[in-house]
């Protein structure tokens, strides 16, 4: 774990910013990257998506005032680039085929090595909507508290709690549908 407050002044010193951005790409840039794939799928778009975010923050870095961390700063601007991603995708094809593409895109992708089963479960995640499936990810693999997903989506704990319940329910009703 770095000690932000150092990274932070170190980003500040135009003779230390390009190794502490370095620094801090090299602390965040996996779970970044696993945090845009699951919302994605795609591992180019996930990479796609990664360097945009690393590229905001680098712009974006003499304007940070400090009030969260570097790291849920960082995921925000994931978050939103990805969020941006699927919004774009969806202009373009209706609902129904992006979660049949999404599934498609999933099976044919050489980095996924899952089973049917998993393959299933990520086809049910991508039917959720995006919100939900934000916040089930952050707190199904990420185990993300809500405390932290608040502070990271300045969104209310009641309404993160109910969004978690609400994907669950889809979820296990996707699973009830293919019995």
């Amino acid at each position: 774990m770095i000690d932000e407050k150092a990274l932070y002044k170190q980003l500040r010193d135009p003779s230390t910013k390009e190794a502490a951005f370095t620094q801090l790409v090299r602390e965040y840039q996996e779970p970044l990257y696993w945090q845009i794939r699951r919302m994605v799928l795609s591992h180019d778009d996930a990479d796609d998506i990664l360097q945009n975010t690393f590229i905001k923050a680098w712009n974006a870095i003499d304007s940070f005032r400090q009030e969260s961390r570097l790291q849920t700063w960082l995921f925000r601007i994931a978050i939103n680039e990805s969020l941006n991603h699927l919004s774009s995708k969806k202009q373009v094809l209706s609902l129904d085929q992006s979660e049949a593409g999404a599934a498609n895109a999933l099976a044919s992708d050489s980095y996924f090595d899952g089973d049917e089963l998993q393959q299933q479960f990520q086809t049910a995640i991508s039917s959720l909507p995006d919100k939900q499936r934000l916040v089930f990810n952050l707190k199904y693999f990420d185990e993300m508290k809500y405390e932290d997903m608040s502070d990271l989506l300045g969104t209310s704990i009641g309404a993160l709690k109910a969004s978690y319940h609400h994907a669950v329910k889809k979820i296990s009703a996707f699973f009830d549908s293919i019995d």
